[in-house]
């Protein structure tokens, strides 16, 4: 596995780990969290240039934001998923118009 691929893991979980210190400590709702990621997804997806990208392409550049969405809708006081986890749900739950890759 690339290298880059698993420094970009571990970052994931890092703002994953961040996002849940955030709520525990009363500075923001998991709903404001949740709302934030949901915004940047939307960003990400509505960038310049994301109608010429193949629906995989657009997959890749939602995928930090739906996997920390996931991460902090399933995260718990002490702890959050794993990486590997979190990635399957990624997969799971995928919206329906790039079910055709």
């Amino acid at each position: 596995m690339n290298t880059a691929n698993l420094q970009l893991e571990g970052l994931y979980i890092v703002l994953a780990s961040l996002n849940n210190t955030l709520v525990g400590k009363g500075l923001l709702s998991r709903e404001e969290v949740g709302h934030a990621l949901k915004v940047a997804e939307q960003t990400a997806l509505g960038d310049d240039g994301t109608e010429e990208r193949s629906p995989s392409h657009r997959d890749a550049v939602a995928f930090p934001a739906r996997l920390l969405m996931l991460a902090n809708n399933g995260a718990s006081d002490a702890q959050i998923q794993s990486f590997s986890e979190l990635a399957k749900l990624v997969g799971q739950t995928k919206h329906p118009h790039n079910d055709a890759l």
